[in-house]
């Protein structure tokens, strides 16, 4: 009985540690519209936890390049490096939603 405790414990403390990854830095700027979860309260804005990367970074780099223009996002993704930009499209596109 002990032991299956013992292994039941280590089990869950080790999901608990690969739950969510944390956040990257450049994400805090994401966080105040899209949510710290990636889910906006807003419904102007989008959600986008569990995006796929690689929409994101499409996105995110059509938003710096001016291909997609927002009055908010240009801004924003213009002060992103190239680093932050999958840094951060790898954080959403893991969240589950």
């Amino acid at each position: 009985m002990l032991k299956s405790l013992v292994i039941i414990t280590s089990l869950l403390i080790s999901c608990l540690t690969l739950a969510e990854p944390a956040p990257p830095a450049a994400a805090t700027v994401c966080v105040a519209c899209h949510g710290a979860a990636g889910i906006s309260s807003n419904e102007l804005w989008p959600n986008i936890a569990g995006q796929k990367k690689d929409y994101l970074i499409k996105q995110l780099t059509a938003f710096q390049s001016g291909e997609r223009k927002d009055p908010m996002m240009s801004p924003i993704a213009a002060n992103l490096s190239k680093e932050d930009i999958v840094a951060v499209a790898t954080y959403f596109s893991k969240i589950a939603h």
